[in-house]
């Protein structure tokens, strides 16, 4: 089968980090870690694994990050190369599955808890929290913290991969595949909500308005009872999208301060040589980009004693804000299995907001994956809002 492979190599990643943040074509040229490739379709041999043919496949921020090089050294532990990505997963069954015909199609929880890995459920497991196992790395299978970052499972941007029972969730009747697709990031969009602990009332601030951004203001203003959302966009396109999901009002990076301000009253402060910040502010702080602005920006516009949310994998940033201003730092990783995440996320991916922004999706095959990860670099900036390869449509040419 065709699949796209991510290995080991020093200089490339060397490459990519020094880098990629300034020229992002060369995390699609020579200073990719990444390789078209033929290979055998993966197969766990063990009971309750089936193998799925992929039908779609996202390319989340996760991915990119891994592959320039900014992800940190922290997660080198909890994956094994080389491994085909790919967590967004919308595949068809190859074979029965115990009570999944096959042909069935189905969209994957990625994480690779206890239950995959054939060894007895560890305490978060037991409770349910499955995005908190503790044997990410032990049991059946090589270590990977999900499937897309694990070399014995295979991922979503591969022709086929092998999958756990417990992973799949059967797609709703009548939704297209791109309307499936878009199922895990709003199931993880659920758990940020749901880990806010927003109150009545409370104002709450989304930096970022992609798709990580726009799900969380959905899940938001769905399933809490906050009061005005504001949410952080850089791009024309993504302040109306913002406003359809959820917001009560869109901004741009440089007037979130001044808006804020307005608002709640806060006095701004302006140290040298550093960011300003408020003190006061919103309540709740998301940011969903992960990046160092974005992750100051969220930082320095929550109230003393407020709660700042990690929802994009974050990157170094200054701490003093937290410190000084006692701030709840949360991070919210996947998606909970105690928190009926998916179902919950099907019952966002229903609204009308959702289905017209699963419309837009944009599919490549495999061997144009140097343009769809520019594409997926450039999305912000394009006006798209998830990029995907569709392998069913690959050619052999690299």
């Amino acid at each position: 089968m065709l699949a796209l492979e991510m290995f080991r190599s020093l200089p490339r990643t060397v490459a990519g980090k020094a880098m990629g943040s300034r020229m992002p074509g060369l995390l699609s040229g020579f200073a990719a870690p990444l390789r078209l490739v033929t290979i055998d379709p993966p197969v766990v041999d063990r009971p309750g694994w089936a193998r799925l043919r992929t039908r779609l496949s996202g390319i989340c921020g996760s991915d990119l990050g891994a592959l320039s090089g900014s992800t940190s050294l922290y997660f080198s532990a909890v994956v094994s190369l080389p491994f085909v990505p790919g967590h967004e997963v919308v595949a068809e069954l190859l074979d029965d599955c115990e009570d999944l015909p096959k042909g069935t199609r189905v969209v994957l929880d990625p994480v690779l808890t206890c239950a995959a890995r054939g060894v007895e459920p560890c305490e978060n497991c037991a409770l349910g929290d499955t995005n908190r196992c503790s044997r990410i790395t032990v049991g059946d299978l090589s270590p990977g913290l999900q499937t897309g970052f694990c070399k014995d499972t295979g991922g979503g941007w591969g022709q086929q991969l092998s999958a756990h029972r417990s992973q799949m969730h059967p797609v709703p009747e009548g939704w297209s595949d791109e309307q499936a697709l878009l199922l895990e990031p709003l199931s993880c969009a659920v758990h940020t909500a749901l880990r806010a602990g927003v109150r009545d009332g409370d104002r709450v601030l989304v930096s970022g308005a992609g798709a990580v951004g726009l799900f969380a203001t959905l899940a938001l203003r769905e399933l809490t009872p906050a009061g005005e959302i504001v949410v952080v966009a850089k791009h024309g396109h993504q302040r109306e999208l913002a406003q359809q999901f959820g917001a009560s009002e869109v901004v741009a990076p440089r007037e979130v301060l001044r808006r804020v301000r307005r608002s709640t009253g806060a006095f701004q402060l302006n140290p040298d040589y550093a960011a300003p910040y408020l003190l006061g502010g919103v309540d709740v702080a998301v940011d969903a980009v992960g990046s160092k602005q974005s992750l100051e920006t969220a930082l320095g516009a929550t109230r003393a004693g407020g709660r700042v949310v990690l929802s994009g994998m974050p990157a170094a940033a200054d701490l003093s804000a937290a410190w000084f201003r006692e701030l709840e730092i949360v991070g919210t990783y996947a998606s909970s299995q105690s928190e009926d995440a998916f179902d919950k996320a099907i019952e966002l991916g229903s609204l009308e907001p959702v289905v017209q922004l699963s419309k837009t999706v944009v599919s490549y095959p495999l061997h144009r994956w140097r343009e769809a990860l520019d594409h997926a670099h450039a999305a912000g900036r394009l006006g798209t809002v998830k990029v995907a390869f569709d392998p069913r449509s690959s050619g052999s040419s690299s």
